[in-house]
């Protein structure tokens, strides 16, 4: 196994200082990768990669996503995260971005598979994001060597990287053309799960999902059918969420307050207690995974009677 030390940077304080270029022959090689043909000869990887332990799911999209996908991806990478699943994902802007944000909101660590070479942030205005992915003992992985810049024929390919790391997909925004329609049928050859958040049927960025679910994936309706169907127990989370999440009694209280048994959305919420709609979409995911609410709709919540 190579090792190449990084640049003098930030992250040479801790664990991350070094990149690892892992080949295929490496006991630390990936086994999950190596079942599949066409997976790359070697690995560089600053950080670690995903503990084969645990479960973990790819949050992919739109890159020109909506306010809802932002918030969808957050809120599902952040529910995932709080039951102890990792999550995987291209750290483009959009939906990847929203997706490695919930998933550190969530306390879990998170994996980023770049179109570039890991000592090249891309886009660059994730630096901080890029930074916080290791410093919070996750990990930058690509297949490209040191130094490589972004170019268009790497990112169709690093998909299949994505897609060989996860246990699921989730699409959360796509149109019909999107590159995360590729990493879906990856997943799919692979005898993934794949699953789609649904959108309007008017809505072009909803199209690529409404394809998925045409085509068979799973409809992605709330968080917990696919921590169920990961075959983690919603008991479990719960108590632990009872026991971490203390300190949001108050955020969690004044959202709890306006619910009741007529369904209200996070629009609603957000007039009635000034949070933002993160921090709004926060509360609804810990609140759920307590069971005191439930969705009743499409982005409408009710508590639990």
């Amino acid at each position: 196994m190579e090792r190449t030390d990084v640049k003098n940077n930030h992250t040479e304080e801790h664990s991350t200082g070094q990149i690892r270029c892992i080949e295929k022959s490496d006991p630390e090689y990936p086994q999950i990768m190596k079942q599949y043909s066409s997976m790359p000869a070697k690995l560089y990887v600053k950080g670690r990669l995903p503990d084969p332990k645990r479960r973990t799911v790819a949050v992919i999209g739109a890159r020109m996503c909506s306010p809802y996908g932002r918030m969808q991806a957050f809120r599902y990478a952040k529910a995932l995260s709080v039951a102890g699943v990792q999550i995987i994902s291209g750290m483009a802007l959009g939906i990847d971005s929203e997706g490695h944000k919930g998933a550190l909101e969530g306390k879990m660590p998170t994996f980023a598979v770049l179109g570039s070479g890991v000592d090249v942030c891309y886009p660059k205005s994730n630096g901080k994001l890029y930074e916080r992915i290791l410093w919070e003992n996750g990990g930058i992985i690509s297949e490209c060597p040191l130094g490589s810049g972004p170019v268009s024929w790497h990112f169709p390919a690093r998909n299949r990287i994505i897609s060989a790391l996860s246990d699921a997909v989730l699409v959360v925004e796509a149109k019909e053309n999107s590159g995360s329609l590729i990493t879906a049928g990856f997943a799919l050859e692979q005898g993934k799960m794949v699953y789609a958040i649904p959108g309007a049927v008017t809505d072009e960025l909803s199209r690529g999902c409404h394809k998925l679910i045409y085509d068979g994936a799973g409809i992605a309706y709330c968080p917990e059918i696919m921590l169920e169907e990961l075959g983690i127990s919603m008991e479990k989370v719960t108590q632990n969420g009872e026991k971490n999440n203390l300190g949001l009694a108050r955020d969690l209280n004044m959202v709890y307050s306006c619910l009741d048994l007529r369904p209200k959305n996070p629009d609603y919420i957000v007039r009635k207690t000034g949070f933002s709609p993160a921090q709004v979409s926060n509360c609804l995911v810990e609140l759920t995974l307590r069971g005191l609410i439930r969705e009743s709709g499409r982005h409408y919540y009710v508590k639990d009677s």
